[in-house]
Formats: C-alpha cells, sequence, structure tokens
C-alpha cells in the first residue's frame, strides 16, 4: 500500500556534503532505546500524571530518544496564530511559558500544525522553504523536526525536536516522534475529557442546588399557607386537618433544605434530618411531649429518609390526638437505632389508653394509620403494632435499601 500524501514527511534534500551514517550497533541502541521510552510515556499517560509533567517528560524524553540537544511542546494560539512553548528542555530561562514562534505556512511548525505532514529540516542555515524562527537562531539550531500534536477533536499543537549538532534527521525518526506526540495527544484528549467532565457534573451540582432550594422554598410557602388557612377557617375539624397537612409538607421541605446544601445529593444522614424533623413535630403534637432518640449515624437514600420522617410525624400526631383521650397530653416516646440486618428500628410509644380490643391497622379507616401503612409498603418495611405494658408501642424495621422485586 502506498504511503498517503497526508503522512508523507516534507524533507530537504540531502546536500553533498552530508555527514556519513552512524554504525549499525549504535543505531540498533537508539532504536531499542526509542521503543522503551514510547513505553514509559505511555505507562506515564495511563498513571494519571499531571498534565505539566505529561508536557516536561515528553519533551525530556523525546530529546533523549533522538539524541538531541533541545525539544518543546508548542501550544497553538488561535486568536493571534501562533504557537506557545508550552514545555521543553534545553532552552534559555524564560522560553518556556512566555516565547511563541509563528503557526502560518511559512512556519515549519505552523506547517505540520495545518497539513499534518511531518517537517524535516536538517540545514537551517540553508532552508529555503521556510523561514527560521529567532527562538532558532538566538540557540544555534542547525536541525530541527516536527509533527502535529493532536488534541481533543482538533490539533493542540507541535512537538518539536531540534539539535545544534550537524548530524541528520531521516525519514525514520518521524515515527518515533510522531508516536510521542500521539501517546501525549491522547493524554491530553483523555484530560480534556476529564476536565469537561468534570466541569459538567459542578454545573449539574449547582443546578441540582437551586433545584432542591427552590422546591424546599416553594414547600415553605404551601405550608405556610395551609398553616394560615388553619387559623381562618373557622372549623375546628378542618382547622387541624389542614395543620396536619402543613406539617407533612414541612416533613418534606426539611429533606429538601439539607440536600440544598450537600455534595450527595441521594444519600444523607437519617438522625440528623429526623432531629430535625423532631423539632417541628414537637411544636405540632403540644400539649404532648415528644421526646426524641437517634442512635449513632446512618446513611439514607433521600428519598427513603422522607418517608421515615413521615412514618414517625404520623404515629406521633395519632398519639397526641388518640393516647391521652380526656386528657392534656402525655409524653411520647419516639427512637431510631440501627437493626443487626442492614436496616433499622424505629419505635413510637405512649403511655396512654393503649389500642382498642381486636385493632387491625390493615382495616383502620383513620387517614393517620392508612398513611402509615401505605409508607411502610413503600419502605418495604414490616410493620409491628402491639400494646405494650402501658399504653401503644409501634415497631417498624425498614431495610437500608429497597427490596428488589417487590
Amino acid at each position: 500500500m502506498m504511503e498517503s500524501e497526508q503522512s508523507k514527511p516534507v524533507v530537504e534534500q540531502k546536500p553533498d556534503n552530508s555527514s556519513p551514517t552512524d554504525p549499525f550497533a549504535q543505531s540498533l541502541h537508539q532504536r531499542i532505546r526509542q521503543q522503551e521510552i514510547l513505553a514509559e510515556l505511555g505507562v506515564l499517560a495511563l498513571q494519571g500524571a499531571t498534565f505539566t509533567e505529561l508536557l516536561d517528560q515528553t519533551a525530556r524524553l523525546t530529546a533523549e530518544g533522538l539524541g538531541a540537544d533541545f525539544c518543546k511542546v508548542l501550544e497553538y494560539q488561535p486568536h493571534d496564530n501562533r504557537l506557545l512553548v508550552r514545555a521543553g528542555v534545553g532552552w534559555d530561562d524564560g522560553v518556556v511559558g512566555k516565547a511563541t514562534v509563528g503557526a502560518d505556512l511559512e512556519s515549519p511548525a505552523g506547517y505540520a500544525l495545518h497539513t499534518g505532514k511531518p517537517v524535516i529540516s536538517n540545514h537551517l542555515e540553508n532552508e529555503k522553504r521556510f523561514r527560521t524562527s529567532e527562538l532558532l537562531v538566538q540557540h544555534g539550531i542547525r536541525r530541527a523536526m516536527n509533527v502535529i500534536l493532536q488534541g481533543d477533536g482538533k490539533p493542540f499543537g507541535v512537538l518539536e525536536v531540534d539539535s545544534r549538532s550537524e548530524g541528520e534527521f531521516a525519514e525514520r525518526d518521524i515515527a518515533f516522534l510522531q508516536g510521542a506526540a500521539n501517546i501525549l495527544g491522547m493524554a491530553i484528549e483523555q484530560q480534556q475529557a476529564q476536565r469537561k467532565l468534570t466541569e459538567a457534573l459542578e454545573r449539574h451540582e449547582i443546578l441540582l442546588k437551586e433545584v432542591n432550594h427552590r422546591v424546599k422554598n416553594s414547600l415553605q410557602v404551601v405550608s405556610s399557607m395551609l398553616s394560615l388557612q388553619a387559623k381562618a377557617v373557622g372549623d375546628p375539624e378542618l382547622s387541624a386537618r389542614l395543620a396536619e397537612a402543613s406539617m407533612r409538607i414541612t416533613t418534606v421541605g426539611r429533606a429538601y433544605d439539607r440536600l440544598a446544601y450537600k455534595a450527595d445529593y441521594e444519600m444523607m444522614e437519617l438522625n440528623g434530618y429526623l432531629r430535625e424533623v423532631s423539632k417541628d413535630i414537637m411544636a405540632a403534637v403540644a400539649p404532648s411531649e415528644l421526646i426524641f432518640e437517634a442512635i449513632g449515624e446512618i446513611s439514607f437514600s433521600a428519598d427513603r429518609a422522607i418517608l421515615v420522617a413521615l412514618i414517625i410525624n404520623e404515629l406521633a400526631s395519632n398519639a397526641s390526638k388518640y393516647a391521652y383521650d380526656g386528657k392534656t397530653g402525655g409524653a411520647i416516646w419516639a427512637k431510631v437505632e440501627p437493626a443487626t440486618d442492614r436496616g433499622i428500628l424505629i419505635t413510637v410509644r405512649d403511655e396512654g389508653i393503649g389500642m382498642p380490643a381486636g385493632f387491625d391497622p390493615a382495616k383502620s379507616k383513620g387517614l393517620g394509620t392508612r398513611l402509615v401503612m401505605a409508607l411502610a409498603k413503600q419502605l418495604d418495611a414490616e410493620f409491628v403494632a402491639q400494646p405494650a405494658g402501658i399504653g401503644t408501642s409501634v415497631t417498624l424495621r425498614v431495610p437500608l435499601e429497597r427490596v428488589a422485586n417487590r
């Protein structure tokens, strides 16, 4: 197969006074070392070296592989069509990071950049095809070789090797130089893709925070409106129902308030959230007293944590309404603790009059009990309601994760 025009290097004709070739053994040793260097660069790229380290090591190892004094990584600056010396070896202080060369077609580096063709210039003092940059003249460079350095979907720049010696770069040297450029180019592409992904995730996190914040504010407005309506409706029973609805919305809003300031939007620390919710429940069940106890720290999915909080809210509200019938209120205990089987135990109890004989929560027509049953089902929780020695004790065993195929 014929070599494509795109990849065929642009090489000046060898003058009559060319230097003799190196001995075979020396040439063989150099080719072996070049393969070792390409392997080193590949490992360096895979190990996730920093961008600066990748550039510096590529320049250093490429110069070594070609027995050259100088090497530089040139980054294309499209706004002024020039190439910035981004990294390099052998150059005077003040060159790397500051010096630029032209990126037009009259520049060998620019020609390699825009055409994709490698360029070899073995006798810069006699070069007629391209101009020689002032940077090379100042450093006494006699020969140079340039190849394109690809980036993320577009050229990053050029990899150039330079030497003061009278030897010659041959076409076979292009394979090594382009190999080094390709490895660096893949690493650049990977790091740029990673940066874009990180930026996208950061934008996503900002959007999620904003969404959670707005949801929390919206729920707070709805809860406040229901509270105001409950006070103004003039019907005690309807007023109580509106107040309960307001409390449920506040419970959900508390979760979004915590999520708005967290980096992890799927998980939350359950007991910290429930402690906040318990303060709202305390105010809602007055004159009864809620005594809340949370043991340890429990990492729990946010959507399931909301269901747990709603269950505690409903059980505590039911106890405040029915447990101390005819009295001005009493104590209600709520406890959350880790279970031994990768779950949690939720217990709400009181010392009131207890449940009626034969009470079946699954057949109850009360809204609060039906809500607890429905929420427990969503949590795949084992629901146990039974009389305690005094009053009523309700316990749920909730798995940390949703049970599959339910």
